[in-house]
């Protein structure tokens, strides 16, 4: 990443800013969609995601991977999961944006790097700074205030943070790449979302084709929505520092949050605020270890570095035979 120049360090900004402001604005997009009911919509957004991302890969002639996918069972079932759990979380997604809980499910994707790491701990065994033991506490605490006022627990945020968590730490261990992963994923989701289709459409309640062309233009072009963040993401990470990147991910969820309460108009008693407040403390001590964390390796390396080009510099000394 040091080579990269100026210029493809600024395509790679924009095309991180697009991809976290697409997936932050998207909840303007879903309501669009009605009358169709969530699962419909998820449906579509499986179909349609797949049919996109195929005759992108075809114009590109990028299928290899596909046969060594094939030969691959472990791997191949690890796409599985990735695609269960994913279709839980656009599911929940979709249907809390329609249902006026759009403050809610942008909590999800705050708290998500919390529960990335307390799955690091459970799953992996991975071993924690004291910093980022009290932002796990503190994110804790969070929950348990929210719990307080909204009167439950905040599922619709817990579903979405644990199930894209889930998601993460299975694709990690697929090792596929974004477009690729996208295109695995939904062709395991794509011939039960098509059978619910054609069943919903045998029992008259298939809106794609009574709602008129506009609304099937749109359920259409939720496969666009889909898989357009994921390209500019993709063309952001091969360009950007990954630090970069873990500091814009959180400009989705802080454009989810305020269209949430400008846009939608959704109530925030003191109670959510102070819950809120809380998640926002746990990341900002997560986020600033891991600067303070990625500028120290930086340092040894960069003195490592040196040392060595010191050592490789001083001649040898001469050697004197007893």
């Amino acid at each position: 990443m040091s080579g990269t120049s100026k210029g493809e360090r600024r395509i790679g900004l924009l095309n991180g800013l697009a991809a976290y402001g697409m997936w932050g604005l998207v909840p303007l997009f879903w309501p669009l969609l009605k009358p169709a009911g969530a699962v419909e919509i998820l449906a579509h957004r499986m179909v349609w995601s797949l049919a996109f991302v195929a005759v992108a890969l075809l114009v590109v002639r990028r299928w290899a991977w596909a046969g060594e996918l094939l030969r691959q069972p472990r791997r191949l079932g690890l796409v599985v999961v990735a695609a269960a759990v994913i279709t839980v979380n656009w599911g929940v997604y979709i249907w809390a944006v329609n249902s006026g809980h759009v403050v809610e499910a942008s909590l999800g994707y705050f708290i998500n790097p919390l529960v990335t790491i307390a799955m690091g701990v459970l799953l992996l065994k991975e071993r924690l700074r004291p910093v980022q033991w009290a932002a796990v506490g503190v994110g804790f605490a969070a929950v348990l205030v929210l719990t307080i006022g909204y009167g439950r627990p905040p599922w619709i945020s817990l579903c979405l943070a644990f199930s894209f968590a889930t998601y993460g730490l299975v694709k990690k261990k697929v090792n596929l790449g974004g477009v690729e992963s996208l295109t695995a994923e939904t062709a395991v989701q794509f011939l039960p979302a098509l059978g619910y289709l054609l069943w919903l459409g045998g029992h008259g309640g298939l809106t794609f084709a009574t709602e008129g062309v506009g609304h099937a233009a749109l359920l259409a072009s939720t496969g666009l929505v889909t898989a357009l963040p994921l390209v500019c993401f993709g063309a952001a990470a091969i360009r950007v520092p990954l630090s970069t990147l873990g500091l814009m991910q959180y400009l989705a969820p802080v454009f989810q949050f305020l269209l949430g309460i400008l846009y939608f108009h959704e109530a925030m008693p003191p109670e959510r605020w102070a819950g809120f407040a809380l998640v926002w403390l746990a990341l900002t001590l997560l986020t600033g270890d891991a600067w303070r964390t990625a500028r120290r390796t930086r340092a040894a390396a960069a003195l490592a570095a040196s040392g060595a080009a010191g050592t490789a510099a001083v001649p040898a000394s001469p050697r004197v035979d007893a």
